[in-house]
């Protein structure tokens, strides 16, 4: 294990954490902390990380299972569905582990992570929401297939696999200079 590897998952771990206290909060924080190790990955020089893809699965699943904590706590129809869409996931990540093969996680779209940031975002804005199966399906289609073109552009089509995440912020950074540029 390089270093780079050992602050990399330390930040990680620690980034998790604050979603078992504030469950939207820490939910995204964990989210942006997941998207941002590409960042440190880019710029930090310790001895690499010899395979993202299963570093980063690997990782994943300290959030996900700090999520699954969360969830545990919750009631009705959102724990169930939270548990089985975590379990569905965890089924993926073994098979993915099993045969290295990313396009194997457009079969096991991480739709937990989706479905625990809207519960937490509903716990926050309408406390006791009450899930009916028209409810279920109104949310649950929309974001299986947002999740599914996010598995497709990141494990499929591997659109961002040669993009630094450095790359990608002055990409941004430029495209917002445009827009102020016009205004």
């Amino acid at each position: 294990m390089t270093l780079e590897v050992a602050l990399i998952a330390a930040y990680r771990v620690v980034g998790s954490l604050p979603a078992l206290r504030w469950p939207l909060a820490g939910g995204l924080l964990a989210i942006f902390v997941d998207l941002t190790d590409l960042y440190w990955m880019d710029v930090l020089d310790l001895g690499g990380i010899p395979d993202y893809q299963v570093f980063d699965k690997l990782a994943d699943q300290v959030y996900l299972a700090v999520f699954l904590v969360v969830a545990l706590r919750w009631t009705g129809p959102e724990r169930t569905v939270a548990v089985a869409l975590y379990l569905f996931r965890m089924a993926g990540f073994v098979a993915f582990e099993l045969t290295g093969e990313r396009a194997v996680l457009l079969l096991f779209p991480n739709l937990f992570e989706f479905w625990f940031l809207l519960v937490a975002t509903l716990h926050h804005v309408r406390p006791g929401f009450a899930w009916t199966r028209p409810h279920l399906a109104a949310v649950l289609v929309p974001l299986l297939v947002a999740k599914e073109i996010q598995e497709w552009a990141l494990h499929w089509a591997r659109l961002f696999d040669n993009v630094t995440f450095v790359d990608a912020l002055d990409q941004v950074r430029r495209w917002l200079a445009g827009l102020v540029g016009r205004a």
